[in-house]
């Protein structure tokens, strides 16, 4: 089990609240990007081409707790950009579990050594640590050579003084099932709390678009990975989360789940999709964005997304509606054979030769000028 059961069922109290309410969309999980400076450079990363001037700017504690308060969700992940380069960290950590929010600090680790003492152990805190893979493919996908050799100690003293730790896994291009199989045992054994598994989202302006899974060989591969030894491993993932991974479960994204703050504004309408424009307020965000525009088969970005903070969302939401159905799937673990569940219908026009049309996209810097002029 990869999630507490007191976060569990605060999570669950929460979602049923809103369900009585009749609230359809409400966040899970704020997803809070105090700034996108970082240590690292890696090949898959959405953030590292903004020019200096962006790369400099921080959100401050204050205007962190106020997302926090706007939003409302029970649980906050803290990303980037790395969140410990931002001085403030420690007093916005402080300000969040003072709230009860369940706060993930993502984060690569190479500083966490040095910063640890910021920090005290807490139910309401877990240090989200980012590994890609085995020593190989981690060092890849970072760009930099002895960065899996230089977190993993790092990882065991952070246990051994009593943190939460998770791992969080970002599947690319090229790696084996069998890889990934033993690279979940290695972080099991590590005695991490959970670990984290979701595919590669295609940024667009990510410095290598070779790395990204295709939906289909998504699906193939985490039922070849889930095969294995699923279930010993402490995933951070709903049942039916998974068993959509494996294809099995025909789902639409719910972006409003986890709803995005950063040095832009709100970001619309997810964490992953940086072109889309920035509302100015929690409350402009859900209000004013136009949903039915996003998601698979309604825009072709999001033709091969099947990211967890996208779906994962879905996920806990169908939980909810059918509990039976839930439990089911959390026995039995992901089905690894017999047929998918099909697509969902695409909406917009498609090319012969490849699964969706190119978009044109205005420059970087002109997209991002004119949104902060508004």
């Amino acid at each position: 089990m990869g999630v507490p059961v007191r976060q569990q069922l605060r999570i669950g109290s929460y979602v049923l609240k809103r369900k009585l309410k009749g609230q359809r969309r409400y966040p899970l999980v704020l997803m809070l990007e105090p700034l996108f400076r970082c240590n690292l450079a890696c090949a898959g990363c959405g953030k590292i081409d903004y020019p200096d001037d962006i790369l400099n700017q921080r959100l401050s504690e204050a205007e962190c707790l106020e997302a926090v308060d706007e939003c409302g969700a029970p649980v906050v992940s803290i990303a980037g950009g790395e969140p410990l380069l931002h001085k403030e960290m420690p007093q916005i950590v402080r300000g969040m579990i003072q709230r009860k929010k369940f706060v993930y600090l993502c984060t690569n680790a190479l500083l966490l050594k040095k910063r640890m003492d910021d920090y005290q152990p807490s139910p309401y805190l877990t240090f989200s640590i980012h590994l890609d893979g085995n020593r190989e493919h981690h060092d890849a996908s970072v760009c930099q050579p002895g960065v899996f050799d230089r977190v993993i100690p790092i990882i065991r003293e952070a246990l051994d003084r009593g943190f939460r730790v998770t791992v969080n896994c970002t599947l690319f291009q090229g790696e084996s099932a069998e890889e990934i199989a033993d690279f979940l045992d290695f972080v099991t054994d590590l005695g991490v709390e959970g670990v984290t598994v979701s595919p590669g989202f295609s940024y667009e302006h990510a410095p290598r678009q070779d790395l990204f899974l295709q939906r289909h060989a998504t699906k193939n591969l985490f039922r070849d990975v889930f095969k294995r030894r699923a279930k010993k491993w402490p995933l951070n993932h709903s049942a039916l989360y998974l068993d959509f991974l494996a294809g099995n479960q025909q789902y639409s994204c719910t972006p409003w789940g986890n709803p995005t703050r950063n040095v832009f504004g709100w970001q619309r309408p997810c964490y992953l999709l940086v072109d889309e424009g920035y509302a100015p307020s929690f409350r402009a965000l859900m209000e004013e964005t136009d949903w039915e525009s996003y998601g698979t088969g309604r825009n072709p970005k999001c033709a091969n997304c099947m990211a967890h903070c996208g779906f994962e969302p879905t996920a806990v939401n169908d939980a909810v509606a059918h509990p039976l159905k839930a439990l089911l799937a959390s026995i039995r673990g992901p089905r690894t054979s017999g047929p998918m569940a099909p697509e969902l219908p695409v909406h917009y026009s498609q090319n012969a030769d490849s699964e969706t049309v190119e978009v044109p996209v205005d420059s970087l810097k002109e997209r991002r000028a004119a949104t902060q002029s508004r």
